[in-house]
């Protein structure tokens, strides 16, 4: 028993939950904004981020752990270094998304007022919309079916011991999407563009019509 109640009380130990206008920062632990709730910047390393539907944040990053907006959540910025973000349907940022190594993942109305950027990762919109433009290095890139992206796309030249990657990301603007802005590729990509898309001039790739839902 007593076994139990210690191995309890270390499990509620590393899991901290932000209540209205709390700032909170954490060490090795999750942190949960509940449905509803407000909150400061909520911040930890080595554990995860949730907000829950409905709840607003002020900033949600992490080091070493992912960052989840449930439906209809709202933040100003949301970062990550080794983790993937998740804006379920819905979710309101009216920054920038960072993800240093993790991929970002955009839900059905979900709306990023700043850039969505990545070196590492994919991106993917799924009837969504970015407004400051899509940056990465490795990543791939979906603009999926009906999504918006203003600010262009920018896949950025490989540096350091990135440089070693060989691979050619993969980008795709699906039916009815619209890019506006320069879509620009200063290393080898694969481009396919639906022709039922619209997009802006392109720079160091040329694009591959398709029709259908995919490429």
């Amino acid at each position: 028993m007593r076994r139990t109640l210690l191995a309890l009380a270390l499990s509620l130990s590393l899991v901290a939950t932000a209540y209205a206008g709390d700032d909170i920062d954490k060490v090795n632990g999750s942190v949960n904004v509940s449905s509803g709730q407000h909150a400061g910047n909520v911040s930890t390393v080595n554990g995860a981020v949730n907000i829950a539907s409905g709840a607003t944040v002020e900033k949600a990053s992490t080091v070493n752990g992912s960052i989840e907006l449930d439906d209809r959540a709202t933040a100003n910025k949301v970062s990550t270094v080794n983790g993937g973000i998740t804006l379920g349907a819905g979710v309101k940022v009216s920054g920038v998304v960072e993800a240093t190594n993790g991929a970002i993942e955009l839900g059905k109305g979900a709306e990023v007022l700043g850039g969505a950027t990545n070196v590492n990762g994919t991106i993917s919109l799924d009837k969504s919309h970015v407004a400051g433009g899509i940056e990465t290095v490795n990543g791939d890139i979906t603009v999926g079916a009906d999504s918006r992206v203003e600010g262009g796309i920018l896949v950025d030249k490989p540096s350091g011991w990135h440089s070693n990657s060989n691979r050619r990301p993969h980008i795709v603007i699906g039916p009815h999407a619209v890019v506006q802005g320069t879509l620009e590729f200063r290393r080898e990509v694969e481009l396919y563009v639906s022709d039922s898309a619209q997009i802006g001039a392109v720079k160091g790739a040329t694009p591959q019509k398709f029709s259908g839902a995919n490429p």
